[in-house]
């Protein structure tokens, strides 16, 4: 038995007696008689509750701060899906949006949408659908979180956040917070919504129709039923498209990050046949070549994407690809959604309901055009300018791998067609439930089936390895640009069609609650919540047999690759009791005890408590712990071979003179998963305050802090780079001991070579490492119902400062502040804040809105190519978008909005970060679609 076990019982143990004493109280607990109406009716107040909570109360305000977004504010917003709204969200950060993972290969988890509550991480942001979970989405990697795409759009009916992290009643795996999107619950009649978008400078428009319709009324009739269907379609949009891709100046700012492989190709040398270049004085443009990579078409090239850039990755002799010039900045997409919800009235209270959501997400997604691999070699009598140098008189031992009648290349494939996927995301969730009163306890029982699938399709663009490397050995590719419609005729014969990842997640629960007043207290009713789930969570993971054979060009596989599956299983009790001491105070005590096969047990309290010492002024503050158990993905998913961004090996520098030609490149990376995790662990606290000095105005303050320990993660392929020497038993180099060792997986040949200190690989394993700590202050200022001659005012402002956010990247380390500075994978900015102002007039009304987000210190990842140090610091410059929508109500059945996003057309700010595949710009937070018109119109059938 675990310590966690053993020290679980005694809360066990309280929660049960607890839960004994509430069933054998009164049903009339509180000593009290309702008084009657003169119709001899007794009323009773609506009691609604709100996120965070198990007990319903009169007044919705608790002591843990919640923000809800009505389908008014969404729809002024004029976003149309759940990813989108989490955009307008301040307290979100860095989450996974379309643009985020535009990539090419193995990438894992493209098409997922993601909310990051706080900026700690995906994993730790619980998204809820009417309170309850739903499946993962599937694909197995970094981050485990509920697909956006998987939420029915338009049939949210609110959203509220709960900022308070690590729920003793959802999970306390929600060390960020709870999302939970409530959807509509009796609908009667039929509503028809149309919304259409372009922008100015075309690309990426998006129209969306939806349907609702519903019958039966509850109370009357004793039943309703409703669906929402939702269809959306965005188109792609292309850098081609965008002239601020040109004004970014990426080939003279980031000249390292672009790429080496180019059409014509790169010719790389040995020494002797540099040596021999240069004794016959080989001139390339208006100079004796003096550098091992040269191109013969250069300083020509091909441009607009090939381009001679002497400060390039291609160095002075070649040429260097501008992949931005030949990419997608946003992906085409279908997005179909179904939500369907039946209810009956059993009598006495007794509710029976059921709900169905289906939801299919197909993205798009093009990268830049295919290259060969990077050992390619041919003869260098088939290289244009070449054929007569003479490289085979060099003597050559038979018994070293230097032939010299064969040279590098790295060659772009054109002619293959931009690499292009097709990203299926597919959810389903079944929800049967039972709801009511009895024996004075309000209770809701329900069973919960949920899946995501993700079929991750090859579509074009990627070719069979073996054919394309045989026939660039034979001759019978061109790799130099002087036959394209002889390698398009090869090419279109050896192309991949074929779906060479499917992933499944599945959750099936089972979960209850109940709560009931106990006794009467000073300032009300002693109430207590009881609840349990069990759930069963699984996951399967499929290559297909193509992808496992490691036969796609450009979609390597990191050594055997097998279908796997895992499940485990998660039990959790809980109970809530809210005591107002007085009519001034009031305290919320919570604890949960979870239970995860294979993980460990732990039990985790939480308290929170509200002090309101005059009408007008609420004080509330709450603390308590956390734990995320690592998910299965963390455990146990296979080896990914991914790459990194264009880095430096600062050993390479070091031999080289600081040679970039040779020494910074896209690194191959291999990503472990560990079954030996721990889980994290955390303690969070906040102070808020609440101040409404008259029905018009609210302000609300709340401070945050978070703690967490053991984090489930991995180093930074940047941060290994940056301390080689720190981190050398990550970095896997040809010359490296290890290799040829038995014992040793993933090596990098047989035996060692001493002389080639080139990097094989970069390992990314998960461990449980370091700590982090973040702090800040959610800020809310709501005035509204200003009423003048002019019409109806109202200011509402939603920002987030944040004070602390930083993380230790092993025991023992430093702390690194990833606030107002680009660290790894992302960053968090100082401040970030959502501003509307909102007029309305008769049946007219209109919105004026501010996203904005503060600048920060960038990556700085440039490098100087005389001397190898990183260029002087480049501030990202604060972004801020200004939106513009207006409404009018033609009648009650018919109403009509149009709108302007990106008002002044404001462009991403210019960023060198190197963690995304975009670079110029951080693709995580920024629009690249420029101005956006739309117009909606909704019509209801009463």
């Amino acid at each position: 038995m675990s310590s966690a076990s053993r020290h679980a019982h005694p809360a066990l143990h309280l929660l049960a007696k607890v839960a004994l004493l509430a069933l054998a109280a009164p049903l009339a607990a509180n000593g009290q008689t309702p008084v009657a109406d003169d119709a001899g009716a007794v009323p009773k107040p609506a009691r609604v509750e709100i996120t965070g909570s198990l007990i319903k109360r009169i007044d919705g305000e608790g002591a843990l701060p919640v923000q809800t977004i009505t389908r008014e504010e969404i729809d002024k917003l004029g976003v149309t899906t759940a990813a989108e709204l989490m955009g307008k969200l301040t307290a979100s950060s860095n989450g996974l949006t379309d643009g985020a993972s535009i990539n090419v290969g193995g990438y894992d988890q493209k098409g997922f949408n993601s909310a990051n509550l706080r900026g700690i991480g995906t994993s730790s942001t619980l998204v809820l659908l009417n309170g309850r979970r739903m499946a993962n989405f599937a694909s197995p990697g970094d981050d485990a979180g509920v697909d956006l795409n998987n939420i029915p759009a338009a049939a949210i009916r609110r959203v509220e956040v709960l900022l308070d992290g690590a729920s003793a009643l959802y999970g306390t795996d929600a060390i960020g917070g709870v999302i939970n999107f409530i959807t509509r619950s009796d609908f009667q009649g039929a509503e028809l919504n149309a919304y259409g978008g372009a922008t100015q400078e075309g690309g990426a428009g998006k129209t969306a129709l939806s349907v609702a319709a519903g019958y039966g009324e509850l109370g009357r009739q004793g039943f309703n039923v409703f669906g929402v269907l939702d269809f959306q379609r965005t188109e792609s949009l292309r850098t081609s498209q965008r002239d601020f891709i040109k004004d970014l100046r990426v080939p003279e700012r980031l000249p390292h990050l672009l790429s080496g492989y180019t059409s014509p190709a790169n010719v790389v040398l040995t020494s002797e046949q540099l040596s021999v270049l240069q004794d016959q004085d080989f001139q390339i443009g208006d100079h004796v070549v003096s550098s091992p990579v040269i191109n013969t078409s250069a300083p020509n090239c091909n441009p607009p994407a090939t381009l001679y850039l002497p400060n390039g990755i291609g160095g002075a002799d070649a040429c260097t690809y501008d992949y931005m010039r030949d990419t997608e900045l946003y992906p085409k997409s279908e997005k179909l959604s179904l939500l369907t919800r039946a209810a009956v009235d059993l009598g006495g209270s007794h509710q029976l309901y059921g709900e169905l959501a289906l939801s299919r997400a197909k993205t798009y997604y093009v990268g830049s055009a295919a290259r060969a691999s990077s050992r390619t070699e041919l003869d260098y009598r088939l290289v244009p300018g070449l054929e007569d140098v003479g490289f085979d008189q060099i003597a050559w031992d038979p018994d070293e791998d230097d032939d010299p009648k064969l040279v590098g290349v790295h060659a772009r494939l054109p002619e293959a067609g931009n690499r292009t996927s097709e990203l299926t995301s597919t959810g389903l969730r079944f929800v049967l439930g039972l709801s009511g009163e009895a024996w004075g306890w309000d209770y809701d029982v329900g069973l919960n089936h949920s899946v995501n699938r993700v079929d991750d399709k090859d579509t074009h663009g990627y070719l069979l390895y073996d054919r394309l490397n045989e026939a660039i050995q034979n001759g019978d590719v061109d790799l130099f640009g002087l036959d394209p419609a002889r390698n398009k005729a090869f090419y279109d014969t050896i192309q991949v069609n074929d779906t060479v990842r499917r992933s499944r997640g599945a959750m099936d629960s089972i979960d209850f609650k109940a709560s009931r007043a106990l006794a009467t207290l000073a300032g009300g009713d002693l109430a207590l919540g009881v609840g349990g789930e069990f759930r069963r969570e699984e996951t399967r993971y499929k290559p297909s047999d193509l992808y496992a054979s490691d036969n796609i060009n450009n979609d390597d596989v990191a050594g055997e690759i097998e279908p796997t599956r895992h499940s485990r299983k998660v039990a959790a009790a809980f109970a809530e009791l809210v005591a107002p001491l007085t009519k001034e105070w009031t305290v919320q005590l919570a604890v949960r005890h979870d239970k995860y096969q294979g993980v460990g047990s732990t039990t985790n309290p939480k308290i929170g408590t509200m002090y309101q010492p005059i009408a007008e002024l609420k004080l509330r503050g709450s603390a308590g712990t956390g734990f995320r158990a690592p998910s299965i993905s963390d455990l146990y998913r296979p080896t990914v071979l991914s790459a990194t961004s264009t880095l430096p090996d600062p050993v390479c520098m070091a031999e080289n003179d600081n040679d970039l030609t040779y020494c910074a490149w896209n690194w191959e990376t291999h990503r472990y998963s560990n079954p030996d995790l721990k889980p994290e662990r955390s303690r969070q606290f906040s102070l808020g305050a609440v101040l409404q000095p008259s029905r018009q105005l609210s302000l609300s303050v709340d401070y945050w802090n978070i703690r967490r320990s053991d984090l489930i993660s991995e180093l930074g392929d940047d941060v290994i780079l940056s301390q080689a020497d720190k981190y050398a038993d990550l970095i896997h180099r040809y010359r490296d001991p290890r290799n040829g060792n038995v014992d040793f997986i993933d090596t990098c040949g047989e035996e060692p070579d001493p002389e080639d200190s080139e990097i094989c690989y970069i390992e990314l394993r998960k461990e449980n490492r370091g700590a982090s700590k973040s702090s800040g202050l959610d800020i809310v200022v709501d005035w509204s119902g200003i009423k003048t001659a002019a019409g109806e005012f109202g200011v509402r402002l939603a920002g987030t400062y944040t004070l602390e956010s930083k993380q230790q990247p092993g025991d023992g380390d430093p702390f690194v502040s990833n606030l107002g500075k680009f660290v790894t994978d992302g960053v968090v900015q100082r401040w970030r804040h959502q501003l509307s102002l909102d007029w309305t007039y008769g049946d007219f009304g209109a919105t004026l809105s501010n996203t904005y987000y503060s600048g920060y210190e960038d990556q700085n990842s440039a490098i100087d190519t005389e001397t190898g140090n990183v260029v002087g610091k480049n501030h990202v410059k604060a972004y801020s978008l200004w939106d513009v929508s207006g409404a009018w109500a033609i009648d009650k059945s018919l109403k009509l909005r149009a709108g302007i996003r990106n008002l002044f057309d404001t462009p991403p700010p210019f960023s060198n970060q190197a963690y995304y595949f975009i670079s110029g710009y951080d693709p995580s937070y920024t629009d690249p679609r420029g101005r956006f018109f739309y117009a909606s119109v909704q019509y209801n059938f009463k």
